[in-house]
């Protein structure tokens, strides 16, 4: 209403306008003379004005008939398509004009607006490989997926936006959780484009967790080969995938098999913790405990972990806890500073009954960073050293609300798991699993658990801490031999 109001004021001032102009020009003194060839005219301002109006009408009559005496020469020339686009020219700038403002109407978040544009921009230039993907987008931006799924199957008609409809159903079949379907898409896709960045991630992320390894690792080696990912990342992630083959592999029993695409894994990625772990049992099993050896103490050096530990345990299986200490110097003095060495050490020596050792061991671990197994192993020592039992109660109350310590975590979601894994099982993200220590709660627990130390019994002096989060009290990580051993030599609890 408030428009038609305007329209019709502006149209009203316009008309006064033009016939206050025509009244000033006519009561206008003077004229306009011109003398021509010997010919002399003579006009009044208003037949002045008149005759500039048609001399300009004349002019565009003059352009646009010369414009279409070229279409026609050119026509006659041999260009069978030059009268169809100078008659067209007029529709193309409209539909060209609305398919822009479809554009913008889109990137406005309107997609009513930009649904309605496209349209109109295809009743004008006939293009749909212009116009589908606007109404596609628009579709899904206005919740009408089954718009936007015809427009892709449309899409798939032509060669030049198959992969445009491909995609787009594609997406679709993800967020609707159907995998299989998704994957056959995006094999598709990759026939396609296989430099697509974002297929190449999407096929990668698929295949993984339909556990198609063998794909998986064509996929990363056309990453590789497109410049989209680095070399050294490819290196780890292919190992990855090699690992998760030889996991298969040795599920279905094939043992071989398993031994060699293992040992292979390592070899790609020498500090994959996992696969040196396999590696190493696989030498184990073949008789070559210097090759599990060298293995374990590689991939020590760059991280210091329980799994190397227990595998390198594993290599004699039969020594006295006094050997494996001797022989376990050349592992934990690689990297004598880390906390994994020392926990390692202390726990050697509490199998071998040497509790000032094991305390020496421990260093300043219990003041500095103290978690459930630092705090179980020195509820060991006391007792070995005849602590009271409050004494020893107090140093498990403790566990019972200390942190875990460094587990599996996903870098991109911070899930935990208990193992390792290729992908992680909460965002299903690929590779991104790191040995850390979770972030801590700084919330306190309403729960009384920090009470438990002064209910249970008193601590030493000198290693009083606070601590956070609950966990179990039985985190104490060896190797299944030396846990046995331990729990022989140790009085009861």
């Amino acid at each position: 209403m408030l428009w038609s109001i305007i329209k019709i004021v502006v149209f009203l001032a316009l008309v006064v306008m033009v016939t206050f102009g025509a009244s000033y020009l006519l009561e206008l003194d003077g004229g306009v003379r011109i003398v021509m060839a010997g010919v002399e005219l003579n006009l009044t301002p208003l037949k002045a004005v008149l005759a500039l109006s048609l001399l300009i009408l004349a002019l565009w009559l003059l352009l646009k008939l010369s414009a279409l005496v070229i279409a026609v020469l050119k026509f006659i020339n041999g260009d069978e398509t030059a009268i169809s686009r100078y008659f067209d020219r007029n529709r193309q700038e409209k539909g060209y004009r609305a398919l822009s403002e479809g554009m913008m109407a889109l990137a406005s978040g309107e997609g009513d607006v930009a649904m309605a544009r496209a349209a109109k921009a295809e009743r004008y230039l006939r293009k749909p490989a212009l116009t589908n993907l606007v109404t596609a987008q628009a579709a899904e931006m206005s919740g009408n997926r089954a718009k936007a799924e015809e427009v892709y199957k449309r899409l798939l008609k032509d060669d030049r936006t198959r992969f445009v409809g491909v995609r787009g159903i594609l997406r679709q079949k993800l967020a609707d959780g159907d995998t299989d379907t998704a994957l056959k898409l995006a094999q598709t896709a990759f026939g396609l484009k296989p430099a697509h960045p974002e297929i190449q991630d999407t096929l990668l992320r698929l295949q993984t967790g339909h556990e198609d390894w063998a794909g998986a690792r064509a996929t990363l080696n056309a990453k590789l080969k497109h410049g989209n990912i680095p070399r050294d990342v490819h290196k780890r992630r292919d190992a990855v995938l090699a690992l998760s083959a030889a996991r298969d592999i040795a599920v279905e029993g094939k043992t071989v098999e398993a031994r060699e695409a293992s040992i292979e894994a390592n070899r790609l990625s020498p500090h994959l913790i996992p696969a040196a772990v396999m590696a190493a049992r696989s030498y184990i099993a073949q008789g070559a405990p210097r090759y599990a050896a060298r293995v374990i103490r590689k991939a020590w050096d760059q991280q210091p972990h329980p799994d190397l530990a227990a595998a390198f345990a594993a290599i004699a299986p039969e020594e006295t806890p006094q050997q494996r200490l001797k022989r376990f110097a050349k592992l934990t003095n690689a990297r004598p500073d880390h906390r994994e060495s020392k926990l390692v050490e202390a726990e050697l020596n509490l199998a071998a009954e040497d509790f000032p050792g094991a305390r020496r061991a421990l260093g300043d671990l219990v003041e500095k960073d103290p978690d459930a197994r630092v705090l179980t192993i020195m509820a060991a020592i006391e007792r070995g050293e005849g602590a009271a039992d409050r004494v020893v109660k107090g140093w498990l109350a403790r566990a019972m609300a200390a942190p875990r310590g460094p587990q599996w975590i996903c870098a991109k979601c911070q899930h935990i798991h208990g193992d390792w894994s290729p992908a992680c099982e909460h965002c299903e993200a690929f590779d991104t699993l790191e040995w850390k220590t979770p972030p801590q709660n700084d919330v306190t627990s309403p729960t009384g658990i920090e009470m438990l130390p002064l209910i249970m019994g008193d601590l030493d002096e000198a290693s009083a801490t606070d601590v956070a989060s609950v966990v179990d009290a039985e985190v104490v990580q060896d190797p299944p031999e030396e846990r046995e051993k331990k729990e022989g030599s140790e009085p009861e609890k």
